[in-house]
């Protein structure tokens, strides 16, 4: 460990956008008084209790307010909890230039085209060997072994003492792609790590995960038992899965079909950089497979999560252009189920067997994944080949990050030493020593289709409650010259109360009539939105004493004169 020297640079401070409290839309940053540096922009997935979102990123607010210190944004690897939230960053922040592995910058390309965002930001493909200059920090390299090809840990120098990221890491040592380089980890360790982040997924399981070559068995036996069409689905993503259930699909003698936008550009890309390694005449082409038996098929396509739109939820509810179940069918899911997807995942299954396929899961008798994530074992061999000083679990949610941290003091770090954050917490960096300080804004941000408007939390609120509750409108006819209603004020609801019960509405028109009345013969100056607020706060009380519920309520005045009548 060399000896500390004590510097003059303004502190460092590192801090998560996104990635802590949940699984996904990573992003992180290391900044100080003239530089930032980003580390992964990725989106997260919507829960069933997020309608109509298509996307969640981080909140970039505080990025803008930085932006003049903004130097690069470096990619770990090509998923899209770490690459995804990229169109959406460039939209909103000039990022000058961004530096990824080279199977992430091809997906990176095709996202920016797929979504038309026009952009100055160059696009720098990156190794083991190269060496990044970013202001004050500079970024070095190490490979890790994860579920998609070129996975790396970064080693960050900075002016006040080193940092590691692991980005999404396993310790495989028979791996589909090529080894972790532990040496290159442990030479970091040598040279003095003073805080490492390293992700946090699977800390709740004990001794190590299984090698992606250990798919490989449970995968042929799906396609030697399967009679008829195979329909295989796993994360777009994760390319070396992808390349064994090819390698399986040729050796079977089965046409391999793609179907999925996504699915379809991650292996063009994958078979451009040689990761995926396939003729063009074990490939079909979708209209070609009315004319194939079906034991000479196997469709690969997205669709694992239980995604509305994905390929196999749309076969499951019949509206799929090209496929139809079929007698005989076996689908696969190969994959594992993110959290907060189980609701959503058990009704395609459920979509898929009513329909008469065979649905095979993942489980201890089929063997058909293998997380990309690090188990406890892993993350402690990780703890003793950086040895870092500090430690910031990373990409987990809460009981994940407070598990890893316990981890660490179990290899022998101080408890003082280790730091469980929420996104926006703010630890400084100076003179090697770490210390929590402060926060910087760090909200979620819902994106409704490829919008660049993003949508509020407010709004998503609104819909949660239209679902859960309905909506009341009330209707209200006014005479401002004479100050008075003209009629009594009509209630319709939507997805409240049955229309044998509209003697509660009518019964609601007549409190909020007397109300409003007496509001306007107060004698003082009553506003549109003080009758407004009126009718609201009324028939809220009013409707969840007959009925105990809590609908929206949406007045609406139109004012009576004798020429027209006008809505406010």
């Amino acid at each position: 460990m060399p000896e500390f020297k004590t510097v003059l640079s303004s502190p460092v401070q590192i801090y998560a956008l996104g990635g802590l409290g949940e699984v996904g839309k990573n992003l992180y940053c290391i900044e100080n008084d003239t530089s930032l540096l980003i580390v992964d922009c990725g989106v997260m997935f919507p829960e069933d209790s997020m309608p109509g979102i298509d996307y969640v990123v981080p909140d970039f607010s505080h990025l803008r307010e930085n932006a003049s210190k903004i130097k690069a944004l470096v990619i770990t690897h090509g998923h899209e909890d770490h690459i995804g939230g990229i169109p959406f960053l460039l939209q909103a922040v000039d990022v000058p230039v961004i530096y990824a592995p080279k199977i992430a910058c091809a997906l990176i390309r095709h996202k920016l085209e797929d979504m038309r965002i026009r952009t100055n930001t160059k696009l720098i493909q990156y190794d083991e060997d190269t060496v990044v200059k970013a202001g004050e920090f500079t970024v070095e390299f190490y490979h890790v072994t994860h579920s998609i090809p070129d996975s790396f840990g970064l080693f960050i120098r900075t002016p006040h003492g080193t940092i590691v990221e692991s980005g999404d890491f396993k310790i495989d040592l028979t791996p589909v792609d090529a080894d972790f380089n532990l040496t290159k980890l442990t030479h970091f360790g040598d040279e003095g790590i003073d805080l490492l982040m390293a992700d946090s997924t699977n800390a709740e399981r004990e001794g190590y995960t299984q090698s992606e070559r250990t798919v490989i068995k449970g995968i042929s036996d799906v396609f030697a038992e399967a009679s008829g069409r195979l329909i295989i689905s796993t994360f777009s993503s994760n390319i070396s899965r992808i390349q064994q259930i090819i390698e399986t699909a040729i050796k079977f003698k089965r046409k391999i079909v793609i179907f999925g936008r996504s699915m379809q550009s991650n292996v063009e890309a994958a078979r451009e950089f040689g990761y995926i390694k396939v003729a063009d005449e074990s490939l079909a082409d979708p209209k070609e497979l009315a004319h194939l038996s079906p034991d000479q098929v196997c469709i690969l396509c997205t669709g694992t999560q239980g995604e509305p739109m994905a390929v196999l939820a749309r076969i499951g509810r019949g509206e799929h252009r090209d496929i139809h179940v079929l007698p005989g069918d076996t689908i696969v899911f190969s994959s594992s189920v993110i959290p907060g997807n189980t609701a959503s995942i058990n009704q395609v299954i459920n979509q898929l067997t009513r329909l008469g396929a065979t649905v095979i899961t993942n489980s201890v008798l089929t063997n058909l994944h293998a997380s990309g994530h690090a188990s406890r074992q892993e993350m402690r061999l990780l703890q003793k080949l950086a040895r870092p000083r500090y430690f910031m679990p990373i990409h987990g949610e809460y009981r994940m990050l407070k598990l890893h941290a316990g981890i660490a003091v179990e290899c022998g770090m101080s408890k003082d030493h280790t730091f469980v954050c929420e996104n926006g917490d703010v630890l400084t960096l100076i003179n090697h020593e770490v210390y929590r300080a402060g926060e910087v804004p760090a909200d979620a941000i819902y994106i409704d289709g490829k919008a660049t408007v993003s949508v509020s939390t407010s709004v998503l609120r609104d819909r949660s409650m239209l679902i859960a509750e309905g909506m009341v409108g009330v209707y209200l006819l006014i005479d401002p010259k004479t100050n008075r209603l003209i009629s009594t004020p009509l209630v319709e609801s939507k997805g409240f109360i049955s229309s044998n019960k509209r003697g509660l509405q009518r019964k609601a028109g007549e409190v909020i009539g007397l109300e409003v009345e007496r509001l306007m013969n107060s004698g003082r100056k009553v506003t549109y939105s003080d009758i407004k607020q009126t009718v609201r706060t009324i028939t809220s009380h009013f409707l969840y004493r007959e009925s105990h519920r809590s609908p929206m309520v949406i007045p609406v005045i139109l004012t009576y004169n004798s020429d027209k009548v006008s809505r406010s």
